[in-house]
């Protein structure tokens, strides 16, 4: 290729940082470039109709941590602003990396063909490391082979009036935020394959914190918005508000500490989810080979209203969430009851089967030594247009004390696989108030609408079923109720 546009635009950053900062603009018109790092002080600025178009040759892109379009690492007071697009054309780049994984010039993982080759091969649109005072405002960012953004270890990052259309490749996350403090993402609508906003953690004692997310719709595949998987150090502080969600496949709101992480003090208000398959799951499992676990505790969530439908919330997307599959190592056994995680993979792999189901409800789950504390949800409607059927999928109320513990797997909604419960499924809690809830069937279901076990100070106001609902509504094993 010519890498005219990359040395330009590189020299460009470089002269202006040492001159103390200032702004490169790009122009309208396409410009096309390999990988260009952020200098101290400077400002990336897209004029409208400018056009910032990533290689579509993996040989253009250094490594880095990770291959990326644009990086930067220690860095400060840097920006990308403006009213144009940064465009990664992963569907052009993903085919080059198959033909360089195939002629040897790129590693890959032995089984990419049938999963996705591993994310070292595969490249960000925007990866910053250790930098303070940043700013994205403005553009519109599209199509990696990896994640769209992702800031690690970063101060004081506002990302304001974005659109992330990331939908070319699977592990498109719209936004990745891994241990930054002080980080506020307003007025942004975001579409990706994967995780729409996704917080993660790396480092053991290190965590997010201060956490500002609001006023933004987003769209994906996977979570919505989502805490974890990776929650080594964890998540304190996080403040999520008027979030608009639509076609999404998993939870519209989803907090995991599954890495020996925290999760304390996190309040989410005013969600709306339309065409969203589940509305609220919180886990903390134990996924992490040390002795240190988890805590998840403080959690206010209100005024949510989330509607799941029939069928699939994100059929006939580009890049559909795969379907779920018996795990590999499972072996059905004649006449006996068997609890199984189902595993969240490519339905392509070999040897593995179809693990067909009912809706999957919202869950609160802990472990029976290491519990969820004190959380508070109110004012949240959840109506379900789904119908229920035994013949695909059936767990009897009265076995619910074999209902798989999963410690160790995959945190997703539906990881305790069939439960007998549509609406809420309650396990291992300390201190939770449901108030002003309300769980609405307008399909079928012949299960109960929320199971509670081991769950200890519950307190319940105003809890209201409608539709055909199934007898008992809610049903409680080993519970203490509040004062």
């Amino acid at each position: 290729m010519d890498f005219s546009n990359t040395k330009i635009i590189q020299q460009c950053i470089d002269d202006i940082s040492a001159k103390g900062g200032g702004t490169v603009t790009i122009p309208a018109g396409e410009f096309v470039t390999g990988n260009i790092e952020l200098k101290n002080g400077v400002t990336l600025h897209l004029q409208k109709d400018a056009k910032l178009l990533g290689s579509i040759f993996r040989k253009d892109y250094n490594s880095y941590p990770k291959p990326t379009l644009i990086y930067a690492k220690n860095q400060q007071n840097i920006a990308i602003t403006g009213v144009g697009t940064i465009d990664g054309r992963g569907r052009e780049l993903i085919k080059d990396i198959f033909k360089s994984i195939e002629n040897g010039a790129l590693k890959a993982n032995a089984d990419w063909r049938i999963t996705r080759p591993e994310e070292g091969s595969r490249t960000n649109l925007i990866l910053l490391e250790n930098c303070e005072n940043i700013a994205i405002k403005g553009v519109t960012l599209k199509d990696a082979t990896n994640w769209i953004t992702h800031y690690e270890k970063c101060k004081n990052l506002n990302i304001d009036s974005v659109r992330i259309e990331g939908v070319a490749y699977w592990n498109n996350d719209g936004i990745d935020i891994t241990d930054c403090k002080n980080v506020k993402i307003t007025n942004s609508f975001i579409n990706s394959a994967d995780d729409a906003i996704c917080l993660k953690s790396s480092t053991r004692g290190d965590f997010c914190d201060d956490i500002i997310v609001d006023n933004c719709t987003l769209r994906s595949s996977a979570n919505a918005f989502k805490m974890g998987t990776a929650s080594v150090g964890g998540f304190k502080n996080i403040k999520v508000s008027n979030i608009k969600v639509y076609d999404t496949f998993r939870s519209a709101i989803a907090l995991e500490a599954v890495d020996g992480g925290i999760i304390e003090n996190i309040e989410v208000n005013n969600v709306v989810a339309t065409n969203t398959g589940n509305a609220i799951f919180i886990r903390l499992g134990h996924r992490n080979k040390d002795d240190v676990y988890s805590t998840v505790k403080n959690i206010h969530i209100s005024n949510v209203d989330v509607t799941i439908p029939k069928g699939k919330p994100d059929k006939g997307y580009e890049m559909e969430a795969p379907l779920l599959m018996y795990p590999p190592s499972f072996v059905a056994e004649s006449g006996k009851l068997q609890s199984v995680s189902p595993w969240n993979y490519k339905e392509k792999l070999p040897n593995v089967k179809l693990y067909e189901h009912n809706v999957f409800p919202s869950s609160i789950t802990g472990l029976p030594d290491h519990r969820v504390e004190n959380v508070v949800i109110e004012n949240v409607k959840i109506t379900y247009f789904t119908v229920a059927d035994k013949a695909i999928n059936y767990f009897p109320l009265d076995s619910f004390n074999q209902i798989t513990e999963a410690e160790k797997d995959y945190p997703e909604f539906s990881m305790f696989g069939e439960v007998p419960a549509w609406g809420f499924y309650v396990r291992h809690v300390d201190g939770i108030t449901l108030k002003n809830i309300t769980l609405k069937m307008k399909g079928k279901d012949f299960r109960s609408a929320g199971l509670f076990n081991d769950v200890k100070q519950l307190k319940l106001v105003a809890i209201k079923t409608k539709g055909s609902i199934k007898k008992p509504a809610l049903f409680f094993n080993d519970v203490v109720y509040a004062p």
